[in-house]
């Protein structure tokens, strides 16, 4: 191991597959090249590196709101500078998974809102589809454009410590922070302007332009210069700074609800010249607050009249409406059953083990193992109301168990898996902490693309699995070599 100064206090956590360091303490092949770079770096040299960071984070506005007592808290998004490193071998296995799986919930997203035959044929109980609050019976026999409901996707991996990828999460619906991997890989570009090409890494710059590409493709009117707009619920949602960013980058319109108007079962855009019909919305506006004639009578987020033009062919909505039926954690269980039942393929990628807590057996066994369990929402997210029975106290478990008893069918529970660790650069030295990752996929008319890298979150707390920013996490740039 190196004896640089700020090398001296990391030390690999004991049964962590750690990204850096092999288990006979030597540096895999991939991270050589950036650690060789690092042990000429002084603490110094690498503090005033992160300064500068955190400088750049604060001047271009990258934040992310947390919401807590009702009060919105505005935060910079914490970043830290040394990069998790993926090689190409692994990318190449990884983005094959990940193709295979959206493939095959596209397909189950047109099947299941038109011949259902995934329930006919058995492999899917009927009422896990029914009784999750995103299936939309309005969206039964809605035809899509290229029958693509998953144009966006940002598929949750971990890795076990033994090193194999799991999905942990499909995010299906209007997946979030793909604008802080583009800063991420900015601001590294501006700390480590060298490291970069000597490593080959490959660049992610590429998403904006391959999503304009992918929207102006699904123009129901076949023209050059179709109109296309991101709607944004606006300046209080937490992931504001995201739709400024994409907005700006692929040069389209940011819109709320109350800049469009549906008139004769067409969407307009209000400008200072009139009336301007539009084509596409990227929309990240969540379903029950995007119509109020249809969903949520009281949201003033969303467009009254736009589910009616949808029906219609006339405007494309970017993702479909519908989408949460895939990506509820309850349907979650049934992605690998998908991809036999529509591919006659064996999944590439696998599932976390997961328990189906309205399963009397199923449930009987986590709760005699709760303590070794990741207990959650069927339809959670940000990492609020989950259990972590390792480190829950016997009260909160008995509290836990209550609310599930109450709505069994709300919850799944999944065996704690120690996710990986890499190396992060706190107070002065390196240090492992758990990570994740989350790559971003875009499917278009001409198939699957996968940006090479993603968002790598950070548990930054010693000792956390929670890697959500709103519970205290952070992130890193991802690179994946050529």
């Amino acid at each position: 191991m190196y004896k640089a100064e700020h090398f001296d206090g990391y030390h690999s956590i004991p049964g962590v597959w750690d990204e850096m360091y092999l288990q006979d303490s030597n540096i895999r092949a991939h991270y050589q090249r950036v650690i060789d770079y690092l042990s000429k770096e002084s603490p110094d040299d690498l503090g005033k590196k992160e300064e500068l960071a955190q400088r750049l984070f604060m001047k271009q506005g990258i934040t992310f709101t947390v919401y807590n007592s009702g009060e919105g808290i505005e935060k910079i998004f914490p970043f830290d500078i040394i990069p998790r490193i993926i090689t190409g071998d692994e990318w190449s296995f990884v983005e094959k998974g990940i193709k295979q799986r959206l493939t095959a919930l596209n397909l189950f997203l047109k099947d299941i809102y038109h011949n259902q035959f995934i329930i006919k044929d058995g492999i899917i109980p009927i009422d896990a589809i029914y009784s999750c609050p995103h299936f939309l019976r309005e969206m039964y026999q809605v035809d899509v454009p290229y029958d693509i409901y998953v144009h966006i996707a940002g598929i949750d991996l971990i890795r076990d410590e033994e090193g194999t990828f799991y999905v942990l999460e499909d995010n299906l619906r209007t997946p979030s922070g793909v604008s802080y991997m583009l800063e991420n890989r900015e601001i590294t570009k501006r700390l480590f302007p060298d490291l970069l090409p000597n490593c080959g890494v490959r660049s992610v710059t590429q998403y904006p332009n391959i999503l304009y590409k992918n929207l102006q493709s699904l123009s129901p009117r076949r023209i050059s210069n179709p109109t296309i707009v991101l709607l944004s619920p606006g300046i209080y949602n937490s992931a504001y700074f995201e739709h400024t960013t994409l907005a700006r980058l692929m040069g389209v319109e940011l819109v709320e609800g109350r800049d469009l108007v549906v008139n004769n079962q067409k969407v307009y855009m209000k400008t200072t010249t009139g009336l301007q019909q539009v084509d596409v919305i990227y929309r990240r506006v969540d379903d029950e607050f995007l119509d109020p004639l249809v969903f949520n009578p009281n949201s003033i987020l969303g467009v009254p009249g736009i589910m009616g033009a949808y029906r219609k062919g006339n405007v494309a909505i970017v993702n479909a409406i519908g989408n949460g039926v895939a990506d509820d954690k309850a349907i979650y269980i049934y992605v690998p059953d998908m991809i036999k039942y529509y591919l006659n393929e064996e999944p590439i990628l696998k599932n976390v083990p997961t328990y189906r807590l309205n399963n009397p057996d199923e449930q009987k066994y986590v709760f005699e193992n709760i303590n070794k369990m990741v207990v959650k929402k069927t339809n959670g997210s940000g990492g609020y109301g989950m259990l972590m029975g390792h480190a829950a106290t016997e009260q909160e478990i008995d509290e836990y168990k209550l609310e599930i008893l109450k709505e069994p069918r709300d919850f799944i529970a999944q065996p704690t898996i120690s996710l990986s660790a890499a190396p992060c650069y706190i107070q002065g030295s390196l240090r492992p902490r758990r990570i994740d990752l989350r790559p971003y996929a875009l499917c278009g008319p001409d198939g699957i693309e996968i940006v090479p890298g993603g968002l790598t979150r950070v548990a930054l707390k010693e000792g956390s699995l929670v890697v959500n920013s709103s519970q205290g996490g952070g992130s890193k740039d991802t690179w994946v070599l050529a």
